[in-house]
């Protein structure tokens, strides 16, 4: 994987344009997603969320493998995009979210969706409206005890998974600390890495997007896992929200530094100007 500064910088822009290019299809993903939501809900175009679904499984597939191509020619970006704001980097695993949080969004759903309900089906008792226990949309709230239990499994297989590529990556960044690395930056003052360092490094990269593309099959596994236990209209919910969420926690995180950036620039101006002050104080006295 050796590459030029050039090179390097060549990839992370491609990086870089494939993410903003993913983020732009997650937009769109989302006013697709309420359009036949809104639809199915009027009980039309069943077969065409279906679809839907489906195809939006495929472009995430699509995006894995585009960003395992890119991390071969350069991986060390994906681990701290510059693209990302502090709090996404923060939030990272291997380059992606986490494969499990993909079930957390669901158990949070379905919490949420179900004290919807109940709170509905309350009212309808004090008002004495209608059916209390007509059936619901077919919504994550109505997950049923089957699902349940194939979502769980799946959860902790996950989990497993999880642990086991955390481990490959501890082992990676042990490595670091081992020869050739080591020795050459304890024994010279100026660190210019010489060929031999290089070419370790070099490997730790190869490796390190080894270990990202399996983690981005996980992630990839995951989601295709999940929409086959869901119904469509359980799976279109959940990936709405999923890419709500991941286009928020890029929008939120965007606004906090530059709200950061924004008293960093007034703290230091109010230092200026205290410290003219203090010049101008000196120099009457």
């Amino acid at each position: 994987m050796a590459t030029s500064g050039s090179s390097r910088y060549e990839t992370e822009q491609l990086q870089k344009g494939c993410y903003y290019e993913w983020m732009s299809l997650q937009s769109k993903h989302i006013a697709d997603l309420k359009e036949a939501l809104m639809s199915q809900r009027s009980k039309e175009n069943d077969r065409k969320l279906g679809e839907l679904v489906g195809k939006i499984v495929d472009d995430f597939q699509k995006y894995t493998e585009r960003r395992s191509e890119l991390s071969h020619r350069c991986c060390s970006s994906y681990f701290a995009p510059s693209w990302n704001s502090s709090l996404e980097n923060g939030l990272l695993w291997m380059g992606g979210c986490r494969p499990s949080s993909f079930i957390r969004v669901i158990y949070a759903m379905c919490g949420s969706q179900t004290e919807t309900h109940l709170s509905e089906y309350l009212l309808k008792i004090d008002e004495n409206v209608g059916d209390a226990n007509n059936s619901t949309d077919g919504s994550m709230s109505d997950l049923t005890a089957t699902q349940l239990a194939k979502i769980n499994e799946l959860h902790i297989k996950v989990i497993q998974k999880e642990d086991k590529i955390t481990k490959k990556a501890a082992n990676l960044q042990e490595d670091v600390a081992d020869m050739p690395i080591a020795v050459t930056a304890y024994a010279t003052d100026l660190v210019e890495a010489g060929v031999a360092v290089e070419d370790a490094l070099d490997k730790h990269e190869e490796c390190m997007a080894v270990v990202m593309a399996e983690a981005d099959r996980l992630r990839f596994e995951t989601l295709r896992k999940i929409v086959e236990v869901v119904t469509p209209v359980q799976a279109a919910e959940f990936l709405l929200a999923g890419k709500r969420l991941h286009v928020s926690l890029h929008e939120w995180g965007r606004v906090r530094e530059e709200k950061r950036l924004g008293c960093a620039r007034t703290g230091e101006a109010s230092a200026a100007r205290e410290d003219a002050g203090k010049s101008n104080r000196s120099a009457t006295c």
